[in-house]
């Protein structure tokens, strides 16, 4: 590494780096909170498993919904204008889900939560395009989503304690939970808007040569990318190459929320209360997030993806799947460990891998389809996990639904990528061969 890249590469890394992940810890905090809430919140309310998992999933339905239109936006208005305005209305109204009082008005506050929220996380994965040469994402990509395992890390403790804060200020501890942990978002807003910058032209605190260095690795980046994807909306939409990364998405993230919504109730079946379930439930996010990070690190340095999200992905369904099917609390903790590092180890590498396979015009709208269409499992997920916790009492059927996504999910990348290195190869013999 030569020394402008060394001095570029850290530059950029200690602007953003720190208010991104805060800022993608507080919205996985705002988005999965209720998880926890529920376990208060489903009694005083009179809510079904069946009610709980369709208001958790309707976040997602919202999200699809806005998203495509949002990364749109995003481009008119630029990554610093557009990612404040996100975190300031999700703020609002995860802090307003304190105040709803019937199935209906959490069916609406929770579809609404997923409008504000559309296009955030794909907002900043195509905002780190714009930033950074492929080699450097791997690694940055794992930090920045290490806010996700993070935020359950940091937040269940603190969500276990808020439950028991039943009475003051003449509220539920549910309601002071969505109240403490909705509001920090705004603030964390306009830390976000005074820090980024729009593109590096714009980043006064980069010298003249890194800029050019940083300007001609992009350009060099972008001539080189294997394009199996064309640009234009109408283009993407129906490339089969998209449907399948929205298939496989669809079932990454169908593993990610079947732990993040429901490792809670899982921990609190232990026998445990509120607070220790709180802290027990961190613990597999806690490895997760550790984990993460080094699996992107060792991607990185051995400028490899295809091995290490297809074995990040096959430990994640081997440790769900075996969650369900023991019973002894420390084995099945053991197994809710392995499955959240092998998902979450996974995500990065994901996000990773998709710009060399697009044109340089397709990534932010890709990216959002991507996206969109694969957290549409996060409205599914949740959902048949508790309509078939309804009718059988556990979560275990609806937890080997999700692991039957996840195995699909599997096959497919196999598959895509088998076909990326046949199309590689075919493009290096082709100027031989003419």
């Amino acid at each position: 590494m030569t020394d402008v890249e060394s001095r570029t590469v850290a530059k950029i890394t200690r602007r953003f780096l720190p208010i991104l992940v805060i800022s993608f810890i507080l919205s996985f905090l705002d988005r999965v909170n209720v998880g926890f809430a529920t376990l208060t919140m489903s009694k005083d309310l009179g809510f079904s498993n069946t009610i709980f998992g369709l208001g958790a999933g309707l976040f997602f339905l919202g999200y699809f919904i806005f998203e495509v239109p949002s990364n749109m936006l995003l481009e008119r208005f630029g990554a610093r204008m557009w990612m404040f305005r996100i975190m300031i209305t999700w703020g609002l109204l995860s802090a307003a889900t304190a105040f709803v009082w019937n199935d209906w008005s959490f069916y609406v506050i929770r579809f609404l939560l997923g409008l504000a929220e559309a296009g955030f996380f794909p907002g900043i994965a195509f905002f780190f395009t714009t930033w950074l040469p492929s080699r450097h994402r791997g690694r940055v990509n794992s930090i920045f989503l290490a806010a996700m395992p993070f935020a359950t890390v940091v937040g269940g403790p603190i969500s276990g304690y808020l439950l028991t804060l039943d009475g003051l200020f003449g509220l539920r501890g549910w309601q002071i939970l969505y109240i403490v942990e909705g509001i920090p978002s705004v603030i964390a807003a306009f830390f976000l808007f005074a820090t980024l910058r729009d593109s590096p032209e714009r980043a006064e605190w980069l010298e003249p040569d890194e800029k050019e260095w940083l300007a001609s690795e992009l350009r060099n980046e972008r001539a080189q990318a294997t394009a199996l994807v064309p640009h234009g909306f109408s283009n993407i939409v129906r490339s089969p190459l998209t449907l399948l990364l929205c298939a496989v998405y669809f079932g990454i993230v169908g593993l990610n929320f079947g732990l993040s919504f429901f490792v809670p109730q899982i921990v609190r079946d232990f026998g445990l209360s509120f607070v220790q379930t709180g802290f027990v439930s961190a613990v597999p996010f806690l490895v997760a997030g550790i984990g993460m990070i080094l699996w992107g690190w060792h991607s990185d340095r051995r400028s490899e993806r295809r091995f290490h999200i297809l074995t990040a992905l096959t430990l994640g369904v081997i440790g769900l799947g075996g969650a369900t099917l023991v019973s002894a609390p420390i084995v099945k903790l053991a197994l809710l460990c392995l499955a959240a590092l092998g998902v979450f180890s996974a995500i990065p590498i994901f996000w990773a891998l998709l710009p060399g396979m697009l044109s340089p015009a397709a990534v932010a709208v890709a990216f959002a389809v991507i996206n969109s269409f694969g957290n549409l499992s996060g409205f599914t997920a949740p959902f048949v996990v508790g309509w078939l916790k309804d009718l059988t009492g556990t979560v275990n059927a609806g937890l080997q639904v999700v692991v039957l996504l996840g195995m699909v999910a599997i096959v497919i990348l196999a598959l895509v990528l088998r076909h990326r290195q046949a199309v590689r190869a075919h493009e290096r013999l082709s100027p031989a061969a003419s």
